[in-house]
């Protein structure tokens, strides 16, 4: 359309110097969110890499604490426990940075509260008559390590993130680690093929005893063999293979696979001839020819309705094999009392106590008479028999192919929230907690 002025074009269109501008603002915009996602990606990805190896280090140094938490006899907190954490922590880095250690702590976790609470105290908690959750519930109770790093001092580096003012990034992790099981039996945790009942090695309310004795087979709420395997057709009699049994007591390895807490443990009733001539013969060796303890770790089943064809597993407990009869002639009801005379201790260095995991001394008798010797040995150990009676000759206490035991009154480490009980042993294993 011409006007006075001239031709106008039609529909109003921008001038192509308008346009290009436009454009340049909206490549600018572009660009600018390309290297926002960039630095978010490049920069990010960084990040994490550095957090997984703070992350990693702190894991690393708990673990190594908690491993060292008590001293071996477990009579008291180790007050090195800190500085393994740190060693081990301190070999760790971060992209070539050395690991900034923020703090290292021994303290309580509360599997209740789902809490860490620190505790410099370096004094063992008295553990016997008190529950799981009482000791959970404690604060004083030692039995975890926190261990918190950073990258502060070298912050992780920005790469674009320098476009927009970042310099670097601070960075921290945190791990806590807790000495006891983590709801398992892992492979090798129990020594021998043997299962014992929780009824055995507790108190009618249900408090773990070690000041009492007794032996397998009475009754049978005491124990019995076991191949240590789960899922086999319902633990049945017919899968706990006495031959296996026997291999097992041989081998000396313990449980093969990790045995869950609550499922069920194949178990058997009654006399295995071969499995108890091996548990003997290697019985005689560990006890240095009959004259020290046999320690080990056992599984704990409940036998509140009998011992096999398999049994809850419910815990472990460390006890001390004191003795074995093995001749099926030295029983009780025979005429001749030549075998007892002949095979009744003479000496036998007593167990640990609770305060030092050290013998107290030896228990000795050089009496001519098998009878009395065994007899004076039954008080000294405090062995227990049916109806609680000390199992003395005349209670029927000197019986064939017998495991007398006393539970550890070593220090113990109970599992907390983690499903099973640890009677009387020292938790070897950490797990990382939170």
């Amino acid at each position: 359309m011409k006007t006075r002025h001239g031709w106008q074009k039609r529909g109003g269109a921008a001038s192509p110097a308008r346009q290009r501008g436009v454009s340049v603002v909206l490549m600018a915009v572009s660009l600018f969110m390309l290297l926002a996602f960039t630095a978010l990606a490049v920069d990010g990805s960084n990040l994490y890499v550095a957090r997984n190896e703070l992350q990693n280090a702190a894991d690393a140094g708990a673990l190594a604490g908690a491993r060292m938490l008590y001293l071996n006899d477990g009579s008291a907190v180790n007050p090195n426990a800190n500085q393994s954490a740190t060693e081990v922590t301190s070999t760790n880095e971060s992209q070539g940075s050395s690991v900034e250690i923020v703090s290292i702590q021994r303290g309580h976790w509360s599997f209740t509260n789902g809490t860490f609470t620190a505790n410099p105290s370096l004094d063992a908690v008295d553990l016997f008559g008190k529950s799981t959750m009482d000791l959970d519930l404690d604060p004083n109770f030692i039995n975890a390590v926190e261990v918190v790093t950073e990258r502060s001092a070298t912050p992780v580096a920005a790469f674009f993130g320098g476009i927009f003012g970042f310099t670097g990034y601070e960075v921290s992790a945190r791990a806590v680690a807790y000495l006891g099981y983590a709801g398992n039996l892992r492979p090798g945790d129990v020594d021998q093929p043997i299962a014992m009942c929780k009824e055995a090695i507790t108190t009618p309310t249900g408090e773990y005893s070690c000041d009492v004795g007794r032996f397998i087979p009475e009754g049978d709420q005491t124990g019995g063999w076991t191949t240590l395997e789960q899922d086999v057709a319902g633990g049945s009699k017919a899968n706990a293979n006495a031959d296996d049994v026997r291999d097992l007591v041989n081998s000396g390895t313990g449980n093969v696979e990790e045995l869950e807490f609550g499922e069920d443990i194949a178990t058997i009733n009654g006399q295995v001839q071969t499995a108890f001539k091996a548990f003997y013969d290697k019985w005689v060796v560990e006890s240095d020819t009959k004259t020290k303890p046999w320690n080990m770790s056992l599984p704990v089943v409940d036998c509140s309705d009998g011992i096999a064809p398999g049994n809850p597993l419910v815990g472990a407990v460390n006890l001390d094999v004191i003795w074995v009869v093995d001749d099926a002639q030295s029983s009780n009801g025979n005429a001749s009392t030549k075998k007892i005379d002949e095979d009744a201790p003479t000496q036998m260095a007593l167990p640990p106590d609770d305060s030092d995991g050290v013998s107290p001394g030896t228990w000795s008798n050089a009496d001519p008479s098998g009878i009395t010797r065994w007899d004076d040995f039954v008080g000294a150990m405090n062995l227990r028999g049916e109806n609680d009676a000390l199992a003395t000759y005349a209670n029927d206490g000197w019986r064939q192919k017998s495991i007398y035991f006393l539970p550890s009154c070593s220090y113990q480490e109970p599992t907390g929230g983690t499903g099973g009980e640890n009677y009387g042993i020292l938790a070897q294993i950490p797990v990382l907690v939170d």
